[in-house]
């Protein structure tokens, strides 16, 4: 009786260790790594969306400003309007983050509004008046901030993209894809120019 007593505990007991070894092998093996890199990356994706909606936000106070001291530049003041109304007006798919079509059309639209907002702001040189205007210096600092936030939220979405992606295609990432993440995809990501890389100057001191 003693005998099998002691064989049962000592059963259990290599049970229980057995089981804790598999799960400190487990844990330590990556297959952890698909949903944790996937989260990263969407967390950095809002970001994204989060600062460029901060940019559009700013914008409609920016045009008001400008309109109020330089009437005489509506072609500019339209096509900065009409490019964020364009760039809010899309409608993002709920499969953006694994469709480089759409995340294409996304990124052309924000750049349309960039480029469009980079001509106005070189217009404001042109009107001292403007660029003294106290709500014209809040909107240009906050207008710089976000700017350099939009780079660095992209810069970070890519990056994140990036590990994301490489764990899909390597071992052991591909093995655990196989095995228990056969839903997973690849994320969609952009390209970011070196000049792109840089906020607009929107310092007009000079």
């Amino acid at each position: 009786m003693t005998t099998n007593i002691a064989s049962s505990f000592l059963n259990r007991t290599l049970a229980v260790l057995a089981a804790l070894m598999t799960a400190v092998l487990v844990s330590g093996c990556g297959v952890n790594n698909i949903p944790t890199y996937e989260n990263a990356a969407k967390a950095s994706w809002a970001e994204v969306l989060n600062q460029y909606k901060r940019r559009s936000d700013l914008i409609p106070n920016l045009v008001d400003t400008v309109k109020g001291f330089a009437e005489q530049e509506k072609s500019v003041l339209t096509e900065v309007v009409e490019a964020r109304a364009k760039a809010t007006q899309f409608q993002i798919p709920a499969d953006i983050l694994n469709n480089p079509d759409a995340m294409k059309q996304f990124q052309d639209a924000q750049n349309t509004l960039g480029g469009a907002l980079g001509r106005l702001l070189a217009v404001i040189e042109r009107y001292p008046d403007i660029k003294s205007g106290q709500n014209f210096i809040a909107l240009q600092s906050e207008l710089a901030g976000t700017e350099n936030r939009i780079a660095i939220a992209r810069r970070d979405y890519i990056e994140a993209v990036r590990v994301y992606n490489t764990e899909l295609v390597t071992i052991p990432g591909r093995w655990w894809k196989s095995f228990m993440y056969p839903a997973s995809k690849e994320m969609a990501t952009f390209d970011i120019s070196a000049a792109e890389q840089a906020a607009p100057k929107v310092d007009f001191k000079n």
